[in-house]
């Protein structure tokens, strides 16, 4: 007998991301990036997945100088935040850390199998919407910023759109606005290459909003083999 009932849709996912703070050659840690790198609808699930993320990426613990996770770490010397499962500092400077992240069902997609989300018309991974900020006022140097997800989505094109309007509530707060229709637009783009939006507030701040995946992640980050 077939079962016509319609899957369970969660309101909230649980995303793993990873940020890897590029030391090696920029001191200050302002040089860093921010990725998401699987989305699933149980957080026993994700936290499973967010402890095996960087050998997902093709690393083992043994690449790194220093790895640690907060599985086998008393909570009063985890140094790494509370968001963040697992670190590792390569030997040439890099720090990856590996966190997890509770948002929205942007889209209602239903649950799938193996605790993820079921995507339609045979697309295989999502594309996420990522805000960053950096305050130049708590540190010159451009080293402290907060990432945010705004949005995850099926469709390439549903999250430029949502990129795009990202901050356009607000524009008048900004002293600069620029923005491009998507990542392939010709001409100097000097914001980065999955970036859509830059902004920067009267009172110093700086945004970007970009659309990122997963497969990219892989490819910016990955071991190289």
């Amino acid at each position: 007998m077939t079962d016509n009932r319609n899957p369970s849709t969660p309101e909230e996912v649980f995303h793993t991301t990873l940020t890897v703070v590029d030391f090696h050659h920029d001191t200050s840690g302002s040089t860093r990036d921010v990725y998401v790198l699987g989305t699933h609808t149980t957080l026993p699930a994700a936290k499973a997945f967010a402890l095996s993320a960087l050998s997902h990426l093709g690393y083992e613990p043994d690449d790194f100088s220093e790895y640690a996770t907060r599985a086998d770490t008393p909570s009063e010397a985890w140094e790494h935040g509370d968001g963040v499962l697992v670190y590792g500092k390569a030997p040439a400077g890099q720090e990856f850390l590996v966190g997890l992240d509770t948002k929205p069902n942007t889209e209602s997609l239903p649950a799938g199998s193996d605790d993820t989300l079921r995507l339609p018309d045979g697309h295989d991974h999502l594309h996420y919407v990522l805000q960053n900020r950096t305050d130049y006022n708590l540190d010159k140097s451009g080293a402290s910023q907060t990432t945010e997800i705004l949005g995850c989505y099926v469709r390439r094109d549903a999250a430029q759109t949502a990129a795009k309007v990202a901050l356009q509530a607000d524009r008048e707060k900004f002293e600069q606005y620029d923005d491009r229709d998507d990542v392939e637009s010709d001409g100097e783009w000097p914001f980065g290459d999955e970036v859509l939006v830059h902004a920067v507030a009267y009172t110093g701040e700086n945004y970007t909003v970009a659309v990122k995946t997963a497969p990219g992640a892989h490819k910016m980050h990955g071991k190289r083999k």
